[in-house]
């Protein structure tokens, strides 16, 4: 085991660093401290290493061209109505960066931070931290961030803080996408995921504040399927899946098996919810790795979450934090 850093280039006048872990069954992990971006993920098939996330090879293709590729989204991620909400009877107005909404923390959100990188060689494990200042894309309160990445053998474990001082909103993602084969798209995974209802969306793709049944809908995903209807064609996912209460944390959210059975991901989380989304508006013009370019449903994410609205849904799990609510946040994901 072992994690080597080496230059990635430079964004606004400051460093960018990758982080190459290797684990002591062969998977390699490349993270840049822009964003912390997932920028590859290798795993041995068959006596080589297989790609199985989607990025690209320098910096100047991520701040051009990435649409959150393997990025930490926040400090909200998802869509905020209006991009406004209230906290303790102040109105807050965000910056819009997607119509009059704000996306994943805004145009300037954590995954266009560089983050400062410190390696643990003993843990094989890399942390990360961020200060966004109070007003940062329109939020109350100073914030440190903190990121832990840590690889044993085939599972990525990410651990995240986040310690404010005033109450402020925060809700990250990590917005991995995913493709276990070596086709350009992933309609032919199969998806299994924990979850019998989702958040309800309205024609602007924010939630309505309606939790809804999945049974009877393409959303009921308990039994793995394919991401094709009984046609053969292509079925969209860009949704929230409300997962179990009182569930064991010891058993995956989620399970995808790539379309020639070589690898299965697993993935775990202390999260409420968790966005599926198969790349539905992705439309990338430049390459990626080993791919001339990404198209629709090149690849999928499984970001888990807190419910996106949870600003204007007070029936929500809360993603308000603060001096005596520190913000805490783990998943793994292992792939083999």
């Amino acid at each position: 085991m072992s994690v080597s850093v080496s230059s990635f280039g430079r964004f606004k006048d400051q460093p960018v660093e990758q982080f190459t872990f290797t684990s002591e069954t062969g998977v390699e992990v490349d993270i840049i401290s822009f964003g912390v971006v997932v920028r590859d993920w290798r795993v041995p098939v068959d006596a080589q290493l297989r790609s199985v996330v989607l990025g690209f090879d320098t910096i100047e293709d991520y701040v051009k061209h990435s649409p959150h590729f393997g990025s930490l989204a926040g400090r909200v991620a998802n869509r905020i109505k209006d991009a406004s909400f209230e906290l303790d009877g102040e109105l807050f107005k965000l910056p819009p960066n997607v119509g009059a909404l704000q996306l994943h923390g805004g145009s300037d959100g954590l995954g266009l931070q560089v983050w400062k990188g410190i390696v643990n060689q003993e843990a094989n494990s890399v942390s990360f931290s961020c200060f966004s200042p109070d007003g940062a894309m329109g939020y109350p309160g100073n914030v440190t961030f903190t990121a832990v990445y840590t690889l044993k053998r085939n599972r990525l474990r990410l651990d995240l803080s986040a310690t404010a001082d005033r109450s402020t909103p925060i809700s990250l993602v990590q917005h991995q996408y995913f493709n276990l084969g070596t086709g350009p798209d992933v309609l032919d995974h199969k998806v299994q995921i924990n979850s019998s209802a989702y958040t309800e969306l309205g024609s602007d793709l924010c939630t309505t504040g309606a939790i809804l049944p999945s049974k009877g809908t393409q959303y009921d995903l308990r039994t793995p399927r394919t991401l094709r209807d009984s046609t053969g064609a292509a079925v969209d996912y860009d949704i929230n899946l409300v997962l179990d209460n009182g569930r064991d944390l010891n058993e995956p959210i989620a399970l995808v098996e790539g379309p020639d059975g070589a690898l299965t991901l697993s993935i775990w989380s202390d999260r409420p919810g968790v966005q599926f989304y198969n790349g539905v508006w992705t439309d990338v013009s430049v390459p990626g790795h080993n791919r001339p370019h990404y198209g629709k449903h090149s690849g999928l994410c499984l970001e888990d979450q807190c419910f996106p609205g949870a600003l204007h849904n007070p029936h929500f799990p809360s993603i308000i934090h603060g001096p005596e609510r520190p913000y805490r946040h783990w998943c793994e994901i292992e792939i083999c």
